[in-house]
């Protein structure tokens, strides 16, 4: 029998996420032409995961899975002193710069905006430099124009994608007498209202109904957003520039997602240089790279956490999407884990690091057994107990 859990523990009332739920979610990086794109991309890769870890996976030129930095395994990886060290990963797709126009195929438009269909949130490059040998595609640099621009073309995609849809619904219900289809064209004629009001899908107000039918839409206004602006080496270190109070002050009006300051200047810079020369050259010049929090940020943004397993033949991050329960969170490991699970044990890192081992935590009672209702934590450390036609596993 699995054991009774904790009432606090249960199904926290979380508003449903918008986007795929799958654990395998990746990220794309958009901007208009010359921006920073794949300069961004190219230091990026540079600490990418060989590709001979992820056996049976093609990664295309334009994408990359790049290691999350966490002090939180280096610390497991020094206690248990492991033979496999496995740590997650953000999968990172690089796409074409989008030009105004781009939802009629404008450029390459209707190829980049299937890419961006593809992924799961965006890292949106603006560039904030001035630079008479960088072309800019609209001839000045102004980050809010482009901000307006791009947006407006996602925008445009989803309504003429909602059109669409509306058109099918409306023919399928002349045939049908089918409720569903009554409550699917509700939803989709809010959602092309709202996008006609010039505003994007995922800061609207929806309910877990509204969300469940989005979710089969995968629109292109519905993925989270991080604003990445690119700037020169010189404002980056001095924390200012011409353009950021008026990105600022427009995204605060568009949702108020998370903005980091950037120079892809310095980051090609750092990654051309053998690592202590990089330290060395950031403490003298008082900066540091900002790859790290683009990482860590970005993996959250699109709702990706992590648990441990730990022991001294494997210490592993296992990347699960936020709000997973813990039989779908074994899945994560195996297949029969999830079809026999009997109950997930469960320690904090937080107790871990501060007891200093599992039997320290299981005297001090903070060792949980959790039952199939268990809403999985980031950074929990969890031994997974299953049963599948008898015999009793890990």
């Amino acid at each position: 029998m699995p054991p009774k859990s904790a009432k606090s523990k249960e199904a926290p009332a979380e508003r449903p996420i918008l986007g795929r739920f799958s654990s395998h979610l990746k990220i794309g990086i958009v901007g208009l032409p010359n921006v920073g794109k794949s300069t961004l991309f190219n230091t990026l890769t540079k600490l990418a995961i060989p590709a001979e870890n992820f056996p049976f996976c093609t990664i295309e030129p334009n994408e990359a899975r790049v290691n999350v930095p966490d002090e939180r395994f280096e610390w497991l990886c020094q206690l248990f002193k492991p033979k496999s060290e496995v740590s997650a990963f953000l999968e990172i797709h690089d796409i074409a710069g989008l030009v105004r126009g781009a939802h009629q195929g404008q450029g390459l438009g209707n190829s980049f905006l299937s890419h961006i269909r593809a992924v799961d949130g965006i890292f949106h490059v603006l560039r904030a430099f001035e630079d008479p040998d960088i072309i800019h595609v609209d001839d000045t640099v102004d980050p809010v124009r482009d901000l307006e621009v791009i947006t407006e073309e996602l925008r445009l995609k989803d309504i003429e994608f909602m059109e669409r849809k509306i058109e099918d619904i409306e023919k399928s219900m002349k045939r049908s007498n089918d409720k569903q289809l009554k409550i699917e064209l509700e939803c989709c004629q809010r959602v092309k209202a709202l996008l006609e009001e010039g505003k994007d899908i995922r800061l609207g107000d929806w309910k877990a109904a509204d969300i469940e039918i989005l979710n089969s839409f995968q629109l292109l206004t519905a993925k989270p957003v991080v604003y990445l602006v690119n700037m020169t080496e010189k404002d980056y270190q001095r924390k200012k520039n011409k353009f950021l109070p008026k990105i600022h002050a427009w995204v605060q009006e568009h949702g108020g997602e998370t903005i980091i300051p950037f120079s892809c200047a310095l980051e090609r810079n750092l990654a051309d240089m053998p690592p202590d020369e990089a330290a060395k050259y950031c403490e003298e010049n008082k900066t540091q790279s900002a790859l790290t929090k683009i990482i860590k940020t970005g993996f959250s943004a699109i709702n990706l956490i992590y648990f441990f397993t730990a022991g001294p033949d494997e210490v592993k991050c296992w990347q699960i999407r936020r709000q997973t329960k813990a039989p779908q969170a074994a899945g994560a490991i195996h297949t029969d884990f999830e079809r026999g699970f009997i109950c997930a044990e469960v320690m904090k890192f937080e107790d871990l690091k501060e007891l200093g081992s599992e039997s320290a935590v299981k005297a001090a009672g903070k060792y949980k057994q959790e039952g199939k209702t268990y809403v999985v934590q980031d950074g929990d450390i969890i031994f997974f107990k299953f049963n599948v036609s008898g015999g009793g596993k890990k």
